[in-house]
């Protein structure tokens, strides 16, 4: 938690870092931890195409269309564990 304070506090020091007791493991749950839409949730989703592994970021209800993703990934894009 002290690393991601820090790089906010370097690189987007407007940004404020919220923590809640809630559980935020699914969009739904986030959603209900901050009394937002579900839409209005950031969520990530870890990805690996070929040899390379990358974050990416969307709306929470948002979903990944598989031949997009390969074409624009340049590969099947995998979901990691």
């Amino acid at each position: 938690m002290e690393s991601v304070r820090a790089f906010f506090a370097e690189h987007a020091p407007d940004i404020e870092v919220l923590v809640t007791e809630a559980s935020s493991a699914t969009v739904a749950l986030a959603a209900d931890a901050h009394g937002v839409l579900p839409a209005q949730i950031a969520k990530t989703i870890c990805l690996r195409v070929g040899e390379e592994t990358m974050l990416v970021v969307t709306s929470g209800t948002a979903r990944l269309d598989n031949r997009k993703c390969k074409d624009t990934l340049g590969g099947k894009p995998r979901m990691l564990d």
